[in-house]
């Protein structure tokens, strides 16, 4: 067993930069990959922060709430608002390498949503930059790293948080980490979807680890499609690529976004534009196969090569397309999750000692709309946060008697043997990318009662089939099959938890849209969906939204 003051799961931004946080007590990063292959090095565009004079942490405040449709915690955006300037300049001053103006300052550029330019920007590649300075500062810091380790379990007695129990990947062994605190910073669930700009780990997993050990999940029906996928990969083209001027248009050539947005036309909110594309697409004004064209030509091979090297580079290798000279074919795709473990300002979950920031958690910042350029925000604003509590918590705090960790390795054990030991039943891949279709088809960019009802059943169905699920790989060096299978469960509650609240909320709101409840409903619905797993059916709890600085007012743009 191994023991330590705080225990850190995900070696993304969010893990890193809580680890810094908590760097004077004994702390541990444990990462289902290397630190530097998280899904954090894929982020491109910016990341938001006042820096400008003629710019107020009030109007940053103002455009997340307005993008959130009102359903984001105005307490919540304060913190990130208020703080994002002095966490952007301690990135610069511990060696993020930030595109610059003439002037020699850092660079800002447009995005969706912002009623000023405050994306800040490293090329195309911010979030790649990001990351490699935290992992910099975190061996400096001497931060201990657990890398390949799948964890299966949060170990919580009677309401308090006390470790977790990991499966590590390399070899097979199932141990325990004994822990004052532990934190969950494990990022989204983009892959339980087919058509998804999330890497290939982001299965949701934490989220669902947290949520069967007692953690509520909140906002799960809120799914963020990204405007702008490679078609045919559905590799990420930044909003940066809209922010530097490039534009979308259909077959006919039009410039549609100004029929669905005429004040921001191709900069609104993601859930419009991603709305928009879907539509020309359906009443068949997209190109064959179902797409439109991000152009970029006007915008000159110079600044193409200076601004977007990273997607000009994706475009060539991906779809032998040089934007310079052709547009970028381009389809909405999974990219966010607004929803995840239910957290306060302060990262704090329902369990004593066990916090949550970045992708996994609902904190509640983005609302039923995540603006671009504030996931990197948010995961170094709650990450530092979520480590400086819970350094306070574990410096308070003594390890519990570590009976209840040794209970759960040896469940864990027996729960992976046995998938081990059987030798037949159901393949793990026919349930999964069943699962990803039931996702994509009925529970997309555009919804409904019947389509959502579908949904839930064949899911529950899928989850009747997973008892019978068995591994044909008997190996435990590398065993990727088995954790592929293990993963599969938790994707399955997640998905469970997305059909739920979205079938229950009878409105339309951001990223949530239904044909047959086409309007917001701030009477009804402006509230959290809360989500507790039970061992017959989950348990749907709603909680009010805080609202601070903004009254809800029509969404226009």
């Amino acid at each position: 067993m191994f023991r330590h003051d705080i225990i850190i799961v995900g070696g993304g931004l969010a893990g890193l930069r809580a680890a810094l946080s908590a760097a004077s007590a004994d702390v541990a990063v444990i990462s289902r990959v290397h630190s530097l292959r998280s899904h954090s090095i894929a982020a491109q565009g910016g990341i938001n922060a006042v820096l400008s004079e003629n710019d107020r942490w009030e109007d940053h405040a103002f455009d997340t709430i307005k993008g959130s449709d009102y359903l984001a915690d105005q307490d919540a955006v304060e913190v990130l608002c208020r703080e994002a300037p002095a966490r952007l300049v301690e990135m610069e001053n511990w060696g993020t390498l930030f595109s610059r103006t003439e002037a020699g300052k850092i660079a800002q550029r447009p995005f969706g949503g912002a009623g000023f330019p405050r994306a800040a920007y490293a090329q195309d590649r911010t979030g790649h930059h990001l990351l490699h300075t935290l992992y910099e500062q975190a061996l400096k810091n001497g931060i201990k790293f657990y890398d390949e380790w799948l964890i299966t379990r949060l170990v919580v007695d009677k309401g308090r948080c006390c470790g977790v129990v990991g499966y590590n990947i390399a070899n097979g062994e199932v141990i325990g980490f004994q822990a004052k605190a532990v934190i969950f910073a494990t990022g989204g669930y983009g892959r339980i979807y087919r058509h998804s700009t999330n890497s290939i780990i982001n299965t949701g997993f934490g989220c669902a680890v947290a949520y069967r050990a007692g953690a509520p999940l909140e906002d799960m029906e809120f799914v963020q499609f990204h405007p702008t996928t490679l078609y045919g990969t559905n590799i990420l083209i930044t909003e940066g690529a809209r922010g530097e001027g490039g534009y979308l248009v259909n077959k006919d050539g039009e410039r549609f976004m100004k029929r669905y947005s005429p004040h921001l036309v191709d900069l609104a909110p993601r859930d419009i534009v991603a709305r928009a594309i879907k539509t020309e697409i359906n009443e068949g004004r997209g190109f064959e196969g179902g797409y439109v064209n991000l152009e970029l030509m006007h915008l000159g091979g110079g600044k193409i090569k200076e601004r977007l090297p990273g997607i000009r580079q994706i475009a060539i290798d991906f779809a032998n397309i040089d934007p310079i000279f052709k547009p970028i074919p381009v389809q909405p795709g999974q990219h966010y999750s607004m929803g995840g473990i239910a957290s306060n300002r302060n990262c704090e979950t329902a369990i004593s000692g066990f916090f949550a920031c970045g992708e996994c958690s609902c904190i509640s910042v983005h609302g039923a709309n995540r603006l671009g350029g504030n996931s990197l925000l948010e995961t170094i604003v709650f990450g530092k946060i979520a480590g400086e509590n819970a350094q306070v918590y574990a410096n308070s705090n003594v390890f519990l008697e570590k009976e209840m960790i040794e209970k759960a390795v040896v469940e864990e054990t027996n729960r992976i043997s046995f998938l081990l030991e059987r030798n037949k039943g159901e393949e793990f891949f026919n349930i999964r990318d069943e699962l990803k279709n039931i996702l994509d088809e009925n529970v997309g960019i555009f919804r409904n009662e019947f389509d959502l009802a579908i949904a839930l059943d064949k899911i529950r169905e899928l989850q009747k089939r997973y008892r019978n699920v068995y591994v044909r790989n008997k190996g435990v060096i590398f065993n990727q099959e088995l954790v592929n299978v293990i993963e599969l469960e938790g994707m399955l509650d997640v998905a469970e938890t997305i059909c739920l609240g979205a079938k229950a909320r009878t409105e339309s709101r951001g990223s949530h849209f239904r044909f047959d409840h086409t309007q917001r409903d701030d009477a009804g619905w402006l509230k959290h969906t809360i989500i507790t797993f039970m061992p017959q059916e989950p348990r749907i709890d709603f909680k009010p939204v805080s609202i601070t600085m903004f009254q809800p007012q029509k969404r226009e743009y």
